[in-house]
C-alpha cells in the first residue's frame, strides 16, 4: 500500500490562470507515493500581507511569468528575494514557469532568458501554456512535490542529529551533576 503525504504549494506572478485567488486539491499517485497537494493560486490579486501570509503557508512555490510580457518576467527576482526572506534560514522550493508558450509570436522574453535566469535561481524551469495544455503541466507539480519531499528528508534528518546531540548534552550534563 502507497504512503501518503500532504503538500502545499503556491503559485504566484501576473501569469497565473486565475482572475481571483482559488485553493484547489488534487491528489496523484507520484513515485509510489499518494500526494494531496492543496494548491493556491494567488493570481498575482495579492497585497503585501496577503502575499506574506500565503509565502509562510506554502511549502513549495511555482512562480510563473508571461512570456509576452517582459514586466512579468521582471518581477521574478524581487519575488523570489521576498521568499527567501520570509522563509529563511530554509532554502526556498521553487519552480520558475514562462506561461503563454501558445503566443510564440507576441514572445517578449526568450526561453534562453527563462532558463539563465532559473540557474540563477537555482530551479527548474519550464515553459507552458495554461490555456491549451502545451508543456507537461502535470510535471510541473509532481517536480515541486518532489523536491518539497527531498527538502523535508533532509531538514528532517538534520532536526533528529540536533535533537540527538541534546539529548547527548542533557545526559553528560546530568552524569556530571551525579559524580561531583
Amino acid at each position: 500500500m502507497a504512503k501518503s503525504a500532504e503538500v502545499k504549494l503556491a503559485i504566484f506572478g501576473r501569469a497565473g490562470v486565475g482572475k481571483s485567488e482559488s485553493t484547489y486539491r488534487h491528489q496523484a499517485t507520484i513515485d509510489d507515493e499518494v500526494v494531496s497537494m492543496e494548491i493556491l493560486d494567488t493570481a498575482g490579486q495579492e497585497d503585501t500581507i496577503q502575499k506574506e501570509g500565503h509565502m509562510r503557508w506554502g511549502e513549495g512555490f511555482v512562480v510563473v511569468y508571461d512570456i509576452t510580457d517582459r514586466g512579468s518576467f521582471e518581477e521574478v527576482l524581487p519575488l523570489k528575494n521576498i521568499l527567501d526572506e520570509i522563509k529563511k534560514p530554509k532554502n526556498v522550493t521553487l519552480i520558475l514557469v514562462g506561461n503563454k508558450a501558445d503566443l510564440d509570436h507576441s514572445r517578449q522574453v526568450s526561453t534562453e532568458e527563462g532558463e539563465k535566469l532559473a540557474t540563477e535561481l537555482a530551479c527548474a524551469f519550464y515553459e507552458c501554456s495554461a490555456c491549451t495544455g502545451e508543456g507537461n503541466i502535470t510535471e510541473i507539480f509532481h517536480e515541486l512535490c518532489r523536491e518539497v519531499r527531498r527538502r523535508r528528508l533532509v531538514q528532517g534528518k538534520t532536526r533528529r542529529r540536533s535533537s540527538t546531540t541534546h539529548v547527548k548534552q542533557a545526559i553528560n550534563k546530568m552524569l556530571t551533576k551525579i559524580s561531583s
